[in-house]
Order: structure tokens, then C-alpha cells, then sequence
């Protein structure tokens, strides 16, 4: 039996959710709303079978609907989940921001409360394979995780349809925009909640005076954030957008009285230069205290999900565990309350480089 999937915006990232769907047995795109005619066009490349249609509702009703995914702007997540639930009752897939105002927290509440169907937030770095064999041997490797810090040195932001991702009201900032990935990671490796952030942050090189509508972008590019978690764990997030030159993309490091674990994740190799031969293969890297001496493995991603996408494979196996909720009942991985937790820390991240000063995390739903 086949499913189906309708598709809430085609961008850069709903292309790579179509091409990673696909690769999945039985499976098929059977509507897509997308307003932007470059990227409809470009999805149809994609998903030739699949109907184009131009409202929300209409999406809904399609007769051929077994799932929804939402790649549209941060900003429309939150009124677009909504529009869903007062019309039908299917297993969901958001992109994450799950959303970008503080004021949106309990309308997540209340669909969570009265959603009846699965609503899985994506958080593709958890599945990325270096991360995900991280996140399954850090505590034994570890003897329990005390200092976790994670360095993502990248390019800067890229091109978006009306370039919404250029300003902090319609991203819900780059703390919450590109970082909720990270304290997500720190949620699920430290197995606690966050209690208080320091951060540091602001726009030094990227996007300065760029000016869009008569708007001026403020999108930072550059931080760093300490948290302290409940179990008296810490993390820290070091963050650059204009380290692009870089081998590795993401480095993730975890320590504890036992040891330390670490992974180096690439970056896209379509970013890679041709004159510099092959991209970097991912890495972990194990380092007990004693004996003493690091073991270092490869980690090797097939070529075929690298070509499907910009996140090391996590999103053909984000959708592989997405697929089982659909067909199985399986338990949703990454759920409202990871996704809004995961907003809350970056929002409070935003805050406190703004006002220098360190901030309390709440629970958000």
C-alpha cells in the first residue's frame, strides 16, 4: 500500500523532504501547496505525479492523503498547524522552528492538548549518523555527560523566498532560526532540562546593510551560549556564519568522569571545492581516560542520501522513523514539547546576549 503526502511549501528545504520521501518504499508525493511559481516549478522536477494546488484547503481535501509535512517560512508554522487541526485529523510533519513568537507557546499547548493525531517536530541532526552514534554511546563512554559543547562553524545563511530568513520577527532570530537544532541536541544528549542561559551574539560580517522593502536585515551571524541544565550538567554552543573555509561543519564534543566522545560532521558537499578533491569523511571519536588513547572511526554516509540533501542523511532517516508513525502507530521521536523546548532555549538565548545578562528557562508547555 502505497502513502501519500501532502506538502505545506517547496522551498530549498521541502525539496530535500520530497527527494528523501521518495526514497522510501511505497511511497508517493500526492499534493503540494506552494505559492512561489520558482519553486512550485522546481517541485514538480521532484514530484511530477503529485497535483499542485493553490490553498491549504484544498490540499486538505485531496482524497489521497495519508500524512502532511510543513516546510513553509518559520513564521507560518504555528497558523498553518492550526488550519490543519480545525479540518482534519492526520499524522504531521513540521519543520522546526516550531514557532518564532513567545506569545504562539500556549497556542503549541493547546494543540497539543487537543490534536488527536501525531505531530513530529523536525530536528534532522539528531539523525545525522556521527551525531546519532554520539547521542547512543555518550553516557557510557562518559560515565555520564558533565561538559557538552557543540561548535557548528558554517557558511552564511542562504537565499529564501522573499528573504524572510534575512530578519529576526519572521525567523524567530538565528538563536531560535538555526540554532533550536543544537539545543535540541543538548536537551536529548544531557537527558535534562535547561534552567538558565548566558549567551553572546550579534551581526559583525554577514548580510550588513542588505536591504529588503525598505527594510534593513538584522539576522545575526555569530555566537555563544552557556547553558546550565537541571542535573548540574553544562553546555555550550560556539556558533559562526562566515567559517565556511572550515573542513568539518559541525564538531560535537561530550565529557565526563569516564571520558570523552566526540564527532566531526561535514558540511554539504555540494559546498566543497572541486580543487580540493573529495569532502571530509564524518568521524567519532572515542577517549577514555584510561587506558588513555583516542579510537577514531569512520562514519561513512551513503552517497545516495548525501545527493538527496544538505544534512548528512538525517533527513531520509528522519522520515524512515516518520513513516512508521504514518503506517505502525510508532512513537513519535520529536514531539511538540522537544520542539517548543527547543524554541524557548534559543529565544532565551536571543535575550540574553540582547540585555547581557543571563536568563531563566521556563517550561514552555
Amino acid at each position: 500500500m502505497t502513502t501519500h503526502y501532502g506538502m505545506i511549501g517547496c522551498g530549498m528545504m521541502g525539496g530535500e523532504h520530497i527527494q528523501n520521501i521518495l526514497l522510501l518504499p511505497n511511497t508517493a508525493i500526492a499534493v503540494i501547496f506552494e505559492p512561489d511559481a520558482g519553486m512550485a516549478a522546481h517541485a514538480a522536477e521532484l514530484a511530477p505525479d503529485a497535483t499542485f494546488v493553490d490553498s491549504i484547503d484544498a490540499l486538505l481535501a485531496h482524497p489521497k492523503l495519508d500524512a502532511i509535512v510543513i516546510t513553509s517560512p518559520n513564521f507560518r508554522h504555528v497558523e498553518q498547524l492550526e488550519h490543519i487541526a480545525a479540518s482534519v485529523t492526520l499524522p504531521i510533519l513540521c519543520e522546526k522552528p516550531l514557532y518564532t513568537n513567545p506569545a504562539d507557546a500556549p497556542r503549541i499547548a493547546k494543540l497539543r492538548a487537543n490534536y488527536a493525531a501525531p505531530i513530529w517536530v523536525a530536528m534532522e541532526y539528531r539523525y545525522m549518523p556521527p551525531i546519532a552514534k554520539l547521542v547512543e554511546q555518550a553516557a557510557d563512554v562518559t560515565g555520564g555527560v558533565k561538559m557538552l559543547t557543540i561548535r557548528e562553524h558554517r557558511f552564511p545563511f542562504l537565499e529564501k523566498v522573499g528573504d524572510w530568513n534575512r530578519f529576526n520577527d519572521q525567523s524567530g532570530g538565528t538563536l531560535v532560526e538555526k540554532c533550536c537544532h543544537f539545543f535540541d541536541l543538548m536537551r536529548l544528549i544531557l537527558r535534562s532540562d535547561p534552567v538558565r542561559v548566558m549567551a553572546s551574539g550579534g551581526q559583525d560580517v554577514n548580510h550588513l546593510n542588505e536591504v529588503y522593502d525598505g527594510r534593513t536585515s538584522d539576522i545575526w551571524d555569530n555566537a555563544y551560549v552557556i547553558v546550565d541544565f537541571a542535573s548540574g550538567a553544562r553546555a555550550m554552543l560556539e556558533l559562526s556564519m562566515f567559517a565556511e573555509g572550515a573542513e568539518y561543519q559541525e564538531h560535537v564534543h561530550a565529557v565526563g568522569p569516564s571520558g570523552k566522545i566526540e564527532c566531526l560532521v561535514p558540511g554539504p558537499g555540494r559546498f566543497w571545492p572541486d580543487n580540493l578533491g573529495e569532502p571530509p569523511v564524518p568521524h567519532l571519536i572515542v577517549s577514555p581516560r584510561t587506558p588513555q588513547g583516542p579510537r577514531r572511526v569512520e562514519v561513512p554516509v551513503d552517497p545516495a542520501l548525501l545527493a538527496a540533501g544538505d544534512h548528512n542523511g538525517s533527513t531520509f532517516y528522519q522520515h524512515q522513523r516518520f513513516l512508521r508513525v504514518i503506517r505502525d502507530n510508532g512513537p513519535v521521536e520529536v514531539d511538540l514539547s522537544d520542539g517548543a523546548w527547543a524554541v524557548a532555549m534559543g529565544m532565551a538565548a536571543q535575550e540574553s546576549a540582547a540585555t547581557g545578562q543571563a536568563v531563566e528557562v521556563v517550561a514552555p508547555v
